[in-house]
């Protein structure tokens, strides 16, 4: 555990070394803020007022949740790669590091420097919680956000798993990134056009958007959910460790 922590925090440190790492933070931010601004300025609206029309912070969720099938694959694409290319990787391997201390490390720093972001929107729902009489849903608040730590969850760990596939850190990004496209949209089609009962619902589970925006971010835990995000975290940590077992094997 102490290796994974001291990768770890070499991780997160170095996201704020990054200028691309600030770029990011600041483009989601800035876009989310954006969102927010415009929900307020909606509800201020008096026919939305008169309507009974109430904000929340669901629909900035959404975007939240969108943003990072965007945003992962450059968060995570230079994790192992970049090791891959400059040859570090042989020193690590030759450390008393074990090949899953090594990925949960560059994993959980990462998802660490997504936190500290996850963390900074919660300003919103704060906001809200102040303009709305006698308070928004405080359950709700809770579930959207442990979807948006879950989603962010199972996706770096799937992009740190397909980054220790790569030398090649525009490779990493591209797989990645359609990838995580795959399962927020793509594998919606198949699921349109099948039937139910003759795999149209094996597809509807296998997206993301079944698990975050059909359950969590309206409020509701399913134990379906909990098993889908943490098997999706489990899979890429796995594929990473395999990946590193090979290198070092060969």
């Amino acid at each position: 555990m102490r290796n994974i922590w001291t990768i770890a925090k070499r991780e997160y440190n170095l996201y704020f070394i990054s200028p691309v790492a600030y770029v990011m933070a600041a483009g989601i931010l800035l876009l989310l803020g954006g969102y927010f601004s415009a929900i307020i300025a909606s509800a201020s609206d008096p026919q939305a007022m008169f309507s009974g029309y109430t904000p929340d912070s669901i629909p900035v969720n959404s975007l939240f949740a969108f943003l990072m099938v965007l945003i992962v694959p450059a968060l995570t694409m230079r994790l192992v790669a970049d090791e891959n290319r400059s040859g570090t990787i042989e020193l690590l391997l030759t450390s008393p590091l074990r090949d899953f201390e090594l990925i949960a490390g560059k994993w959980l720093g990462s998802f660490l420097f997504m936190l500290t972001i996850i963390a900074i929107t919660l300003v919103y729902p704060i906001i809200l919680n102040s303009l709305i009489d006698p308070g928004i849903d405080q359950t709700v608040m809770m579930t959207s956000y442990l979807g948006l730590i879950l989603v962010a969850a199972a996706f770096l760990a799937l992009g740190t798993g397909i980054s220790a596939l790569f030398t090649n850190q525009i490779a990493a990004f591209f797989v990645s990134l359609v990838v995580f496209l795959a399962l927020w949209w793509l594998i919606g089609i198949p699921a349109n056009l099948t039937p139910s009962g003759t795999g149209g619902e094996f597809f509807r589970y296998m997206l993301v958007n079944t698990h975050f925006e059909g359950t969590l971010n309206v409020g509701v835990i399913k134990l379906s959910d909990m098993i889908y995000f943490f098997s999706l975290i489990a899979v890429g940590l796995f594929t990473g460790t395999m990946a590193i077992e090979i290198r070092r094997w060969r």
